[in-house]
């Protein structure tokens, strides 16, 4: 499947939802990719990527920017307090947030530097243990907490259980930021962004639709 493939089942999803194509964004999610991938899609024209770490973001897209300075990267990873420094240098949106100490770390950065990336809470909707994000019934304090700091809150993020439908996760995780006033939805990745869609999503995480098969490494 090619990029054009992805976003033209994006723009048909949300016509049928009633929905206009460019109310989602299509986050390519450019982790562990070779470098000549990511160029191919950026020489395409998309500019929005998502990393999972920091470390990796920091040895590509410097480079990348020099070509293509417009180009927006979104931390779809768990994200360390000692790395939110320099995080906060390379990237446009964090979509993890998921506990008060971080989101501390990130508003006194924002402080010293004078701005911040936009903010996702992540949510752990199916209440997975070995999974980051808060709590369903921790949500609407967590989020008045992060408001309390000042942050640029835009929406909930959040990764379904393998084995449920994932349906069930985003129509929760619509209902919680409803309830909070909060328009941003980062959910639905390349089997099930079309579900996403139709259910609010306003960024969608595609991968391997996209560059083919992940290179470990």
């Amino acid at each position: 499947m090619s990029l054009q493939d992805i976003q033209s089942k994006m723009a048909a999803a949300a016509r049928r939802s009633g929905r206009a194509p460019e109310a989602v964004s299509l986050i390519a999610v450019s982790k562990v990719q070779p470098n000549e991938r990511v160029e191919a899609v950026l020489s395409q024209g998309h500019r929005v990527f998502g990393e999972n770490r920091v470390q990796e973001a920091a040895g590509k897209w410097p480079q990348f920017r020099e070509s293509y300075p417009d180009a927006q990267v979104h931390l779809i990873g768990p994200l360390q307090t000692n790395k939110v420094k320099q995080a906060m240098g390379l990237v446009q949106a964090i979509h993890t947030v998921d506990r008060e100490k971080l989101a501390r770390k990130i508003a006194t950065e924002a402080q010293t530097l004078g701005h911040c990336p936009e903010v996702f809470i992540q949510v752990n909707t199916g209440e997975e243990d070995q999974k980051a994000g808060v709590a369903p019934t921790e949500v609407d304090e967590f989020v008045a907490a992060v408001r309390a700091m000042d942050l640029p809150l835009v929406g909930l993020m959040c990764i379904p259980p393998i084995e449920e439908e994932p349906a069930l996760h985003f129509a929760l995780l619509a209902k919680m930021a409803a309830r909070n006033d909060l328009t941003g939805l980062s959910m639905g990745m390349s089997g099930d962004f079309e579900s996403a869609i139709a259910l609010g999503a306003t960024h969608v995480r595609v991968g391997s639709a996209i560059f083919g098969a992940r290179v470990s490494g």
